[in-house]
């Protein structure tokens, strides 16, 4: 538009057009609302634009998203660590657990320094009102915690501890695969993912499977009962019961020759204080939070076979779980 007065050319804004006026901010809402079922390519090919216009979109889609969800200020965090690329590539991921969603995404790695600059971004004011987070037993995540909020109690995560008994449980099955010969080999080969699973979770010919290998293989038989059993521990409501519980089941490991599993037991006992803090009603919280969101993650990776760029990858984590914006956010810029 050209004015008359000033002599010089202006951009009329119009409260119906995006920041960029080559397209509508009804078009920018439903682009965005595309992209969060669907991957960018598929959008692109049913609105007929360029992939990179679509990420642009979904980008500015994403940081209104951001902007109504408001700063967190969460009293119980869940934190964990997920790799975004070959090579042990990580990045941290905190939840807020009491909203089950994601609030930072960040850091060059899982170290200590990398884990401050979430309670740098936080706040010191905010951080005093953390009373409760949510970890594997990683120690840079606890010494970083213990200085930036040490009033704050920490609970490891039950998925976290329970992996590490399937581990112990697969290093059996690998053990015994070693050591058997001929047809008792055989019932073994080819059953890792039957044996870790849960019961509940295999279908017919699966647990007709693991009844006929636990039948056929004593050790494996008791290894996999003392992995379901152990489960229990996160049920008591007190301490003392989930400590009986603990040495009743670490008992029953005698004479079993099963070194994996003393060998987590002892680790156990070392982080005992973290597991047994759940136990408390206050300490109550949703464990499974954080495991479906890293789910969560691992679709938005494969959907786009990997993010190149990372704050694209921030915002697709952080927005995941926040509701889609309502045809009224069309009056906000976008």
């Amino acid at each position: 538009m050209w004015c008359p007065r000033c002599r010089n050319v202006f951009v009329e804004q119009l409260d119906w057009l995006a920041t960029n006026p080559r397209y509508t901010l009804r078009f920018a809402l439903h682009v965005g609302l595309l992209c969060r079922d669907m991957p960018n390519t598929a959008v692109a090919a049913i609105e007929h634009l360029h992939h990179s216009t679509v990420k642009d979109l979904d980008k500015r889609y994403m940081q209104q998203q951001l902007a109504r969800a408001g700063t967190p200020a969460p009293r119980a965090i869940g934190v964990d660590e997920i790799a975004i690329r070959k090579g042990h590539t990580y990045r941290i991921v905190v939840s807020d657990l009491e909203r089950a969603r994601p609030i930072w995404f960040g850091g060059q790695g899982r170290r200590e320094e990398d884990f401050d600059q979430f309670f740098a971004a936080l706040g010191a004011k905010k951080a005093a009102r953390l009373q409760l987070a949510v970890m594997d037993m990683w120690r840079a995540f606890r010494n970083s915690l213990e200085r930036n909020a040490p009033h704050a109690r920490i609970v490891f995560d039950k998925f976290h501890v329970l992996r590490h008994l399937s581990d112990a449980l697969d290093e059996v099955r690998r053990s015994e695969h070693r050591r058997l010969a001929g047809q008792d080999r055989t019932f073994i080969k080819g059953q890792r993912y039957t044996l870790l699973s849960r019961w509940e979770n295999l279908s017919r010919d699966g647990r007709h499977s693991l009844k006929k290998l636990l039948a056929a293989n004593r050790r494996l038989n008791t290894a996999y009962v003392l992995k379901e059993q152990f489960g229990q521990l996160w049920d008591y409501q007190r301490e003392g019961w989930a400590r009986a519980f603990f040495e009743r089941w670490r008992e029953s490991l005698k004479w079993q020759r099963l070194k994996p599993y003393e060998k987590f037991a002892a680790m156990i006992e070392r982080h005992w204080d973290g597991i047994a803090a759940y136990c408390k009603p206050k300490n109550k919280v949703s464990l499974g939070v954080v495991e479906g969101l890293n789910n969560k993650i691992r679709v938005l990776q494969r959907r786009a076979y990997g993010y190149r760029d990372e704050e694209y990858l921030k915002l697709k984590i952080i927005t995941a779980f926040l509701p889609p914006l309502s045809r009224r956010a069309s009056r906000g810029p976008l």
